[in-house]
């Protein structure tokens, strides 16, 4: 968008073009006090991470829906563009094909994240499609099964691309989520799995084995992001305490105690999955059942790296943004902004999640609690189903004049985020 914002109560006037006004119930969500919303686009799809060109045309990724011997439907990105200045993207264009969760702009070139393929389209200034047929950066990632297909890309701005690589597992039972089955000691899908490879953004044609593992023992964590010289991950932390275990855990304990931790991740880190979980309520690391652990020991779980910061169980964290715009009031700046899917594993104590999250940060590391940015997207509270979820905040990015996007996994709709000075 045009620079030179002049931004009223509930709308924003672009120099030279139309106002851009927020809808009257923010589009159904509920947000901080001093910011509006405005649905931007609705029926994109499955829609997950986002990508913003200069020019503030946008790139949705969107999952296949189908599958498991249905056809899929869906899938690729989606590009949006405003012609006429409303802040509404009224032309829209198909980018590719195949589910996709992660998508990137870097150096004139459109990134795709799909379960087992990172693929490039190259773009051209002023056009909103690309003319030419994709390059293949990496292919045959890991897992095969669907459980935590799902990949997130960044870039460290030096020429690489990471992404994770989900473990198809629980908690390394063999077989998986199975009462009363221990763990396999050592765990041997950390070997392809469980962590965050390191690949050059520039060659065709790389395997796994091309890559570098970058960081290790996390569960599942497609928000991903570089910033501050460092890759920061928010994990999708175990689930089923209770149903596993029993004897140990209460359906309460499960839905409380697993927090959903944030990782600084740098060369070597290794976060303990599937030895240890974070325990939210003790803020430390705890040995995991399927390893001995009793809910108290700590065991070998001292040894790895602890969280920067740690969110409510079962949340289940799928993007994170930084802020580095100026239209929020100072501290927002620097700052990470989560999206959070919502949880299935809380029953019968109510489902949560379902926001977009706000943490701060000062002086390079989490300062202060988290904030609850924008919520409302469920449709009820409480939500014990989570199947009556009416939306779920599956991605966030931010635009040119520092407003933000926010993208819903259900009915495919895209909200604009706005500060009213």
């Amino acid at each position: 968008m045009a620079a030179g914002l002049a931004i009223g109560a509930l709308a924003i006037g672009v120099s030279g073009q139309s106002k851009i006004a927020c809808d009257p119930d923010n589009g159904g969500i509920k947000l901080a006090q001093g910011f509006c919303a405005l649905v931007v686009a609705t029926d994109v799809g499955v829609a997950r991470h986002m990508a913003v060109a200069a020019n503030g045309d946008l790139y949705v990724a969107t999952q296949s829906r189908g599958g498991r011997g249905q056809p899929e439907t869906g899938g690729g990105v989606v590009g949006l563009h405003d012609g006429d200045g409303d802040g509404k993207f009224e032309m829209r264009e198909q980018i590719g094909t195949g589910s996709t969760t992660g998508v990137g702009l870097r150096n004139g070139y459109l990134y795709l994240a799909h379960p087992k393929t990172i693929e490039r389209f190259k773009m051209t200034a002023g056009q909103l499609k690309p003319a030419g047929a994709p390059e293949t950066i990496v292919a045959n990632l890991p897992p095969d099964s669907a459980q935590h297909n799902d990949k997130g890309l960044t870039f460290d701005g030096r020429g690489s691309l990471y992404i994770n690589v989900g473990a198809p597992s629980n908690a390394c039972q063999q077989p998986d989520r199975r009462p009363g089955v221990k763990g396999v000691d050592p765990c041997p899908i950390l070997e392809k799995h469980a962590g965050l490879w390191k690949f050059d953004e520039n060659t065709l044609n790389q395997t796994q084995e091309m890559g570098t593992k970058f960081a290790t023992g996390m569960r599942q964590f497609p928000a991903i992001t570089w910033h501050d010289g460092a890759v920061y991950v928010v994990m999708n932390s175990r689930d089923q305490l209770d149903v596993m275990w029993p004897d140990k855990f209460t359906a309460k304990e499960n839905a409380e105690r697993p927090a959903e931790p944030m990782y600084r991740a740098v060369q070597g880190s290794d976060f303990g999955w599937p030895y240890c979980f974070f325990d939210y309520g003790q803020k430390k690391n705890l040995l995991n059942p399927e390893y001995g652990g009793d809910g108290k020991d700590v065991g070998r779980c001292a040894m790895f790296t602890p969280p920067v910061a740690a969110f409510p169980a079962h949340w289940a964290p799928v993007d994170i943004m930084f802020y580095s715009g100026n239209q929020f009031p100072g501290k927002y700046k620097n700052g990470a902004f989560i999206a959070f899917h919502g949880s299935w594993n809380r029953a019968p104590m109510p489902q949560e999640g379902y926001n977009v999250t706000f943490q701060p940060f000062s002086g390079g590391k989490p300062s202060g609690e988290f904030e609850i940015f924008a919520t409302g997207f469920a449709g009820k509270d409480p939500l014990m189903n989570p199947g009556e979820a009416v939306a779920r905040a599956d991605g966030v990015a931010q635009a040119p004049d520092g407003s933000l996007y926010i993208a819903d996994s259900q009915k495919g709709k895209i909200w604009r985020v706005i500060y009213k000075k």
